[in-house]
């Protein structure tokens, strides 16, 4: 609640940019409503009579072909959130694993490439590649708290995290509760997915594997085939089992590095270095191309 705290979000929120939340506030409005309102929101969170705004719902085509959910708070929402990612980041930042890259201060896709290449050219060159099923919509609620309140001890910050949870989303202006999954487009999102996936971590490492995950893009490299199919047998029971949520097994597999295309890269042998390399996926790079294609070819009308 300090007025540094609360000031730094703010200026956060409007770097961020974004959309109108469902009050259709834009953030551009923000600075405003802030003026008007700071003090009743700070009292409003400090005696838990704050009610965070059902989300937006927007859907996102995906290049596969499916439909990415985006919920989209509002500015005042993303305002309060990013105030307590703020906060809670470091905390979390000393718990979390080294091999985790995604949604985390100083850490990018390419890092976790290059940890990857680096256990492929170690000689564990078989891949597990392991996919959860429409992760941020199925966390589960309960799980989630549990797991902050082994760290987080003020009943004040479990108590609003739980009510963002919560929320609901409105869709064409209909409200839905949400009663599981944490909503793709907050700010405090990214950072509640890599508490729960910690849970992962922890349990990879004490299994003593080697393995890189993204966010909720997870690969594991082991030596042999055999015990690659032991490890997506037990990781995917612990993932279902003790932290409740899904794998897509039509998506998981096992390839060899050639077969995988990881954050937009695919993995080759070069012959000459004698070792593995990544280049931008072919997928990525047509996906790229038809992008460009579509900025560059719109008709320019001559004055």
């Amino acid at each position: 609640m300090s007025k540094e705290n609360l000031n730094e979000a703010y200026l956060q929120v409007v770097r961020n940019k974004g959309a109108e939340g469902i009050d259709g506030m834009k953030y551009t409005e923000l600075k405003e409503h802030l003026e008007t309102n700071g003090e009743l929101i700070r009292e409003q969170l400090r005696t838990r009579k704050y009610k965070p705004q059902p989300v937006r719902r927007v859907e996102i085509p995906k290049p596969d072909g499916g439909i990415r959910n985006l919920g989209v708070p509002t500015v005042t929402d993303r305002f309060v959130q990013q105030a307590i990612a703020q906060i809670l980041t470091p905390i979390y930042e000393e718990q979390f694993h080294e091999h985790s890259y995604g949604f985390r201060p100083n850490r990018c896709a390419q890092q976790a490439i290059q940890k990857a290449l680096d256990m492929l050219n170690d000689g564990y060159d078989w891949i597990v590649d392991i996919d959860l099923a429409k992760f941020f919509d199925t966390v589960n609620h309960d799980k989630l708290i549990t797991i902050i309140q082994r760290t987080i001890k003020d009943g004040d910050v479990i108590s609003i995290i739980r009510k963002f949870l919560a929320s609901g989303i409105m869709v064409d202006d209909e409200y839905k509760e949400s009663i599981i999954g944490t909503p793709q487009g907050g700010n405090l999102s990214p950072l509640l997915a890599n508490i729960m996936l910690n849970e992962l971590d922890k349990e990879m490492e004490k299994r003593g594997l080697n393995f890189v995950r993204y966010a909720d893009d997870c690969i594991i490299m082991v030596g042999s085939e055999m015990s690659a199919r032991r490890v997506m047998r037990n990781i995917t029971k612990f993932i279902e089992e003790k932290l409740g949520l899904k794998v897509n097994m039509t998506k998981s597999k096992i390839v060899k590095p050639n077969g995988l295309k990881y954050l937009g890269f695919g993995m080759y042998y070069d012959k000459i270095a004698k070792q593995y390399k990544a280049k931008p996926h072919e997928g990525s790079v047509e996906k790229f191309k038809k992008k460009m294609k579509e900025l560059t070819t719109r008709s320019w009308r001559s004055e």
